[in-house]
């Protein structure tokens, strides 16, 4: 199994670590396959992507083990796996992938509550008397 490429990708609370290597198009999640595990096709899309953009999307069968966050955060993390690992396939994928910004890590995550707080930024409310 020397023909296989992996990557980590993270977002929000979500890591995911992704296994591709040359196949027929199957994708995988924590054993499910995509559709059946992210429950929605606006999710799906969003992991293939990069797929789409090399125009690789039935080439490469897709593994990934993921965890935290919810399906939001995991989709994103997957999509960042998926492109990291595809970068390693060349370097002209990488430059494409870079260009599209699909190599970028979104690193915004939940800001924490504060003490004496109802929230990260919501105040309790003011009473006047």
């Amino acid at each position: 199994m020397d023909n296989r490429l992996s990557a980590t990708g993270k977002r929000k609370n979500a890591i995911a670590t992704v296994i591709i290597r040359p196949g027929k198009g199957e994708r995988t999640v924590n054993g499910k396959p995509l559709l059946d595990y992210l429950k929605s096709d606006v999710l799906v899309m969003d992991v293939e992507q990069p797929l789409n953009l090399l125009q690789v999307a039935s080439s490469y069968d897709i593994v990934a083990s993921v965890r935290g966050g919810g399906l939001s955060g995991q989709s994103g993390a997957i999509r960042l796996g998926i492109s990291r690992a595809l970068a390693l396939v060349n370097e002209e994928y990488h430059k494409l992938l870079r260009k599209s910004g699909f190599l970028t890590r979104d690193s915004r995550v939940v800001e924490r509550k504060k003490y004496g707080q109802a929230g990260a930024r919501r105040r309790f409310q003011f009473s006047k008397r």
